[in-house]
């Protein structure tokens, strides 16, 4: 193995959820790494994400596309067959947390967040494997949450979709690893995200998240370009199945 196994150089990558948050963070990272990136996203503001990866000398292009739809997805990744010839790798990085009570949860709210954190994974991962398993070569990265394993306040939906999350990753695993498709999840602490910009606007809660660390501290951005690029990466040859929690030892603690 040498440094150049952590290059990305000639993979092209689809990253749902790419225009904010998490999504955007790894999206970056990716792209520093020598990957062409794809961002998908539901709405067309991807403009600074995209200005953000040329700056640092990297290229990407924002394909519109309603992870709620299958439709929608067979035709983002038919556009991005056609158009680069292969899908290497997929950050299924959409997702959303309505925070809604148990007594005030509605159906329609629930479905919603099925549909978009746990459905929209699982069918992406299905059309992106036949690219991968023509090059035999590819990575699925998944986002699962603290809430893969325990329960937070007002998350039911959200909770049941990252637990989910978790055993979705298993699976497909299970199921592409032998034809060199390696999936993997990233379970993430307290980063500031558009699903948490409200809690980062509270300093005192930010600061007990923080002392629930190991190391005192919830995530930055810098965190997270590691992980993504090694588990994207031909340095990773191996790990598969897995949930890693890149959380400060928040989950350990």
């Amino acid at each position: 193995m040498s440094l150049s196994d952590f290059s990305l150089e000639n993979k092209v990558a689809l990253i749902t959820g790419g225009t904010s948050g998490l999504g955007k963070m790894i999206a970056l990272a990716l792209a520093k790494a020598g990957a062409f990136v794809w961002i998908a996203s539901s709405r067309d503001n991807a403009d600074e994400t995209i200005h953000e990866i040329k700056q640092q000398g990297s290229d990407a292009c924002f394909i519109q596309a309603d992870v709620t739809s299958s439709d929608a997805l067979e035709e983002a990744v038919s556009k991005i067959l056609n158009q680069s010839n292969r899908i290497d790798i997929l950050v299924n990085a959409a997702g959303i947390n309505l925070r809604t009570s148990a007594e005030e949860l509605t159906m329609d709210e629930w479905q919603k967040t099925i549909d978009i954190n746990l459905t929209a994974p699982f069918y992406l991962s299905q059309l992106v494997s036949e690219s991968m398993k023509n090059n035999k070569w590819g990575r699925i990265i998944n986002i699962a949450s603290l809430q893969s394993l325990r329960a937070f306040d007002n998350s039911i939906p959200y909770g049941a979709s990252k637990g989910g999350i978790m055993q979705l990753t298993r699976a497909l695993a299970q199921a592409y690893s032998k034809d060199g498709i390696l999936v993997n999840a990233i379970a993430p602490g307290f980063f500031r995200t558009n699903l948490t910009e409200l809690l980062f606007q509270d300093p005192d809660k930010l600061k007990t998240l923080a002392n629930k660390t190991m190391m005192g501290r919830n995530g930055e951005e810098k965190d997270i370009f590691g992980i993504s690029v090694f588990l994207c990466s031909d340095a990773n040859s191996y790990v598969t199945g897995q949930t890693i929690f890149l959380d400060g030892g928040f989950s350990a603690a």
